[in-house]
């Protein structure tokens, strides 16, 4: 199989300069519009696409984003591979503002958002005891090493529904639960991709300490907009290097993400909603 990588760029990645043959591609999806268009072209040879999981300009607040949209996007163009960037807040003294963090788990505390492709008509339970992908996350860590970041392998990342920051009493209720790191957009995105079949990695750049740390005092955006301006660049360079790593031909994933509803289906077949059905035909394809 072809290797094809998407990138989600979250808060302060909006574009992905260096894309050979690179355009924009509107898509429409069984599940609506994605966050944006999504610009599709080569890095070092490989196919790649671009998705802005806010939107160019920043204006899809993290309980809006249509992310069943965005996944079935990228896997409808044939995507094999998700590496998703989003800023963090670090509830850890050593993973520290600049710092970057590759998630390994969650723990979801959003209310508001779609939670999975699958429901009434046509149920399905995949397994989220890993649900960031081993290979793809240590070949993430490689490349963002080389881009000269400071790198943590592994963590647990509380997703919360916002808009707003952290109150301080739920700040340090997180820490005392061993949550590393928050943010908004880490659920239901990674859930859906597992369901999806796609290999998974977070990359969390970490922007602030919450409000935990009484060193630091209160999160403001301008704080966070003055890290992420700072880690663009790193980011960026991680995503070439990744790209230039990546083998062309690529191996069935070692975690099974890519066979993750082999066993996941619960409904019989002559039960199955049609409708719902038509909206699976590309993230549950090759199992439908």
């Amino acid at each position: 199989m072809q290797t094809m990588l998407g990138i989600i760029g979250g808060s302060g990645l909006y574009d992905m300069a260096g894309l050979e043959g690179a355009s924009w591609v509107k898509l429409k999806t069984p599940w609506g519009v994605p966050s944006d268009e999504i610009l599709v072209g080569r890095l070092s040879g490989l196919p790649v696409a671009f998705l802005p999981r806010h939107g160019r300009g920043h204006r899809i607040a993290p309980a809006d984003l249509p992310a069943q949209a965005n996944i079935d996007a990228l896997k409808r163009l044939g995507c094999t591979d998700v590496l998703a960037v989003s800023a963090v807040g670090s509830l850890r003294v050593d993973y520290a503002p600049g710092d970057f963090v590759l998630v390994d788990q969650y723990i979801d505390r959003t209310t508001q958002r779609p939670a999975s492709f699958f429901g009434t008509g046509c149920v399905a339970h995949v397994s989220l005891a890993q649900p960031t992908c081993p290979r793809l996350s240590a070949q993430v860590a490689t490349a963002a090493e080389s881009a000269g970041a400071k790198v943590h392998l592994g963590a647990t990342y509380l997703a919360m529904e916002g808009p707003q920051f952290s109150t301080l009493a739920e700040s340090r209720m997180y820490r005392s639960w061993g949550a590393d790191v928050i943010g908004m957009t880490g659920m239901p995105e990674a859930r859906l991709a597992r369901e999806a079949e796609l290999c998974y990695a977070s990359l969390a750049m970490v922007t602030d300490y919450d409000c935990w740390h009484e060193g630091h005092g209160a999160v403001d955006v301008a704080q966070v907009i003055a890290t992420l301006t700072a880690n663009a660049a790193a980011a960026k360079a991680t995503v070439g290097a990744l790209a230039s790593a990546l083998p062309h031909d690529r191996a069935p994933c070692p975690n099974g993400c890519d066979r993750a509803l082999d066993h996941a289906l619960m409904t019989a077949q002559d039960k199955r909603d049609p409708a719902l059905l038509a909206k699976l035909d590309a993230v549950a394809g090759r199992v439908l």
